[in-house]
């Protein structure tokens, strides 16, 4: 099973999702916008994936201020108890097709669909306890009614030991697979490693096995990724597994405090690293964000955090190797996010780089070490500090000597050749990132 799945995704991916700026109302429309502006723009540099977050299957989903979700609301089933588009929403879905139009063109334009769904099984195909696909089974037969999500009531668990429970996710994965599905984001998965109550031992470990014996079943290369997090680093070989990519963190924001505590989560995370196995750091909150919804308070805004700390987010997420997501509205990206998103070598950290590793945190300085397969070193030093900053790394504290040609990855200074070491000014919340090559 390990061997395809990483085939899947053997570097991080690269897209758009809808919830940072549409949460659970985004339309057919603004999804075809944001597509047709990545394939122009962005597709070149790797971005690729364009994913439909939550609750894509609820008719009524944005009415309510800050696109509260609407408890036990009426979603759109078909007769197996699998979510279907609301065709209010997405017209293209009319006649049972689904989302087989959308992500016909998508392919068209050279990109990749996701969606988000829910673990388990719809409440309301237990209350009509419809018949699961391909078997003698009932909805009541495979739910396991005391598993429930926190936040939102669309769903029920799946009892992994009942008769019918994989036929069930078999048959979720058949109908995603005859859409041209390439991405799955499983909600309310990644952090239920937990006992429910005494009389069964339910965990989310079951239902993340099923999903992935689901994705080999259905005969299409769909990558798997898991939220929200965090994620519990005891459990990394078991999401390394199953799974592409995990949340490391809850939903992610505009908030500098919620970057700096990401470097003790990838600190944490770095050594489970590898093509195919991706630990998630949620997605960029760059741009404009929260034309529909309200997240910590705020409602429609360009992003609150400075350039210097989207800078440092983006250095730390490339560096780490972690999957971007961008959630902005594309179509009026500013020039200034639009060069942060299309550094092609920055970018390239992604794919070239290895064994990525913090090595120094002082104060409020931290610095970050990766290599790749030619010999060439990376390094990210960043400031935390809420001045500007000018530090020195010296090439014995990354392992080096001899000289060094080091080249400026932002492209704020000309290359350098260096001996000893590597000094740098550092803005307020900021990032440095270069490359050092060995000088022939």
């Amino acid at each position: 099973m390990k061997k395809d799945k990483d085939r899947f995704a053997p570097y991080p991916p690269m897209g758009w999702n809808s919830w940072d700026c549409y949460m659970s109302a985004v339309t057919e429309a603004e999804l075809l916008e944001n597509a047709r502006y990545q394939a122009e723009h962005l597709l070149p540099y790797g971005w690729e994936y364009i994913t439909c977050d939550i609750q894509w299957y609820e008719p009524t989903a944005g009415t309510r201020p800050g696109c509260e979700y609407i408890p036990f609301a009426p979603l759109c089933m078909d007769g197996y108890g699998r979510l279907i588009p609301a065709e209010n929403r997405f017209p293209s879905s009319t006649g049972g097709k689904g989302f087989a139009p959308i992500a016909a063109e998508l392919h068209r334009l050279g990109l990749k669909f996701g969606i988000h769904i829910m673990r388990g099984i719809p409440r309301q195909a237990v209350t009509k306890n419809v018949p699961i696909k391909g078997t003698d089974v009932h909805a009541r037969d495979i739910a396991h009614t005391a598993s429930i999500c926190a936040w939102n009531s669309d769903m029920y668990g799946l009892n992994p030991v009942a008769v019918g429970a994989q036929a069930y996710y078999d048959s979720l994965f058949e109908l995603y697979a005859s859409w041209g599905v390439d991405f799955v984001k499983v909600d309310d998965i990644c952090v239920v490693y937990r006992r429910i109550n005494q009389d069964y031992d339910y965990s989310g470990r079951e239902e993340i096995e099923m999903i992935a014996a689901a994705i080999q079943h259905c005969g299409r290369d769909i990558v798997l990724s898991l939220s929200p997090g965090p994620a519990m680093v005891e459990q990394a070989d078991h999401l390394r597994k199953y799974a592409n990519m995990w949340r490391i963190t809850n939903d992610f924001w505009d908030r500098w405090e919620d970057i700096t505590e990401m470097f003790m989560r990838c600190r944490n995370w770095s050594p489970y690293v590898s093509n195919g196995c991706f630990p998630d750091c949620d997605m960029l909150p760059v741009g404009h964000i929260s034309i529909r919804g309200c997240e910590h308070g705020v409602f429609e805004r360009n992003t609150l955090l400075t350039r210097p700390e989207q800078r440092t987010m983006l250095t730390l997420w490339s560096i780490f190797r972690s999957p971007l997501m961008l959630g902005c509205e594309l179509t009026d990206l500013d020039e200034w996010t639009l060069g942060l998103i299309t550094n092609p070598e920055v970018l390239a950290l992604l794919k070239d780089s290895r064994n990525a590793r913090e090595i120094l945190n002082v104060c409020d300085t931290i610095a970050w070490q990766a290599e790749d397969e030619q010999g060439n070193t990376y390094l990210a030093v960043f400031n935390l500090g809420n001045l500007p900053a000018k530090r020195e790394i010296t090439l014995d504290k990354l392992g080096l000597s001899g000289e060094y040609t080091v080249h400026d990855l932002w492209g704020d200074q000309p290359d350098a050749v260096v001996s000893s070491g590597i000094v740098c000014s550092i803005d307020t919340h900021g990032a440095v990132l270069f490359k050092l090559t060995t000088k022939s």
